[in-house]
């Protein structure tokens, strides 16, 4: 059996913490930052983990990660 290939533009979106959660970047956080306010800036560098329902996508993606 060969060896499964990752996905590379997936693989640089997430992270696994070492407990075995795959954790993501919260969206919005490019351009259009002027009439944003600090808090809810603050609040989107802040890395969350990925839901029940995303996470059978991102594991066939990343079968190593």
């Amino acid at each position: 059996m060969p060896k499964m290939k990752t996905r590379q533009a997936a693989a640089k979106r997430y992270e696994a913490t070492g407990s075995g959660k795959i954790r993501r970047r919260r969206a919005g956080k490019n351009h259009l930052l002027q009439h944003k306010s600090s808090a809810r800036k603050r609040s989107m560098s802040a890395k969350v983990e990925v839901c029940e329902s995303d996470l059978y996508k991102v594991t066939r993606q990343c079968p190593y990660l």
